[in-house]
């Protein structure tokens, strides 16, 4: 551990936090690889972090943190200010202990995103200790693609993946999905752009007259896993198989080209999605949530 590395031992473990993502990584690095469809956040967040900089995100430090118990790995978490902390799955105990520890650290925190348990009961352990409140934003369900399926029928129009020409498109469709879904962004839509275009992670669909329609993007592939993680169609086209059918594309060439897993995160409140999506082949792996705190 370098010098930076705070850590407190409790009953049921011992917290390690730290400013270190390459010391965060060589300890919990396996930990999260161990169950990459569950932890796709962390390892996404934290691959981007590792190759972009530590300044990809927003505004500070990204903090992390793991639970070390019998000489394991347990947990952990992460932090990109000015975002929701991240944790993986934690039993009501230990969820207690990080609240306190956190607390204790004079951490401020504007909500928290994890497995829906864990949130749940980390809610409230953060308001115990703090006297805010928390607020049930949204209720997810992730997924995996089990045998892929395409829609039938099919939309007319054609694949292809965005390039240079496409940034300003792409910047507009980036921030009127995040306005639709209701959670924010956590990259301005230009460095988004950016990113996805380097990386041809956007795929559009488009018309047989050229007009783009809809677009789904993948994040890079990390510990064999890969994720939709955002499907967008102008709300005066939707209704017409544009995001299935880039969907199913998206998640068909991820296999294709080496991918072990293919996952997506979607609002439980959205009926119509979560339908598309078993329709695709995908089915579901665990249930989220994501809570403000005010």
């Amino acid at each position: 551990m370098d010098t930076h590395t705070d850590t407190t031992a409790t009953g049921a473990g011992t917290w390690h936090t730290t400013p270190d993502l390459e010391d965060f990584l060589a300890r919990a690095g396996e930990f999260l690889r161990s169950e990459p469809a569950l932890h796709t956040v962390a390892l996404t967040v934290t691959e981007t972090l590792r190759t972009q900089g530590p300044d990809v995100y927003g505004e500070g430090a990204p903090e992390f943190g793991l639970l070390e118990r019998e000489g394991q790995v347990r947990a952990a978490f992460f932090r990109t200010p000015p975002h929701w902390l991240n944790v993986t799955d934690l039993t009501p105990e230990d969820a207690e202990a990080l609240a306190a520890r956190l607390a204790r650290l004079g951490r401020r925190l504007p909500g928290v995103n994890a497995d829906r348990d864990t949130a749940e009961v980390f809610a409230a352990a953060w308001q115990r200790h703090t006297g805010v409140t928390a607020r049930l934003r949204q209720r997810q369900r992730l997924y995996h693609l089990g045998t892929p399926a395409v829609p039938d029928p099919a939309p007319p129009g054609a694949p292809r993946v965005a390039g240079e020409t496409d940034r300003e498109l792409l910047m507009r469709w980036h921030d009127e999905f995040a306005a639709a879904v209701g959670l924010g962004t956590v990259r301005g839509a230009a460095e988004w752009a950016d990113a996805r275009i380097r990386s041809g992670g956007v795929t559009l669909w488009e018309t047989p007259d050229g007009a783009p329609v809809a677009m789904a993007a993948l994040t890079p592939r990390v510990a064999g896993q890969v994720r939709v993680a955002t499907v967008y169609t102008p709300a005066p086209l939707r209704g017409r198989g544009y995001a299935g059918a880039v969907t199913a594309e998206v998640g068909r060439t991820a296999l294709a080209s080496g991918a072990d897993e293919v996952v997506l995160f979607t609002d439980l409140a959205n009926p119509t999605s979560n339908g598309l999506y078993l329709r695709l082949g995908y089915r579901p792996v665990a249930d989220f949530a994501v809570y403000d705190f005010t």
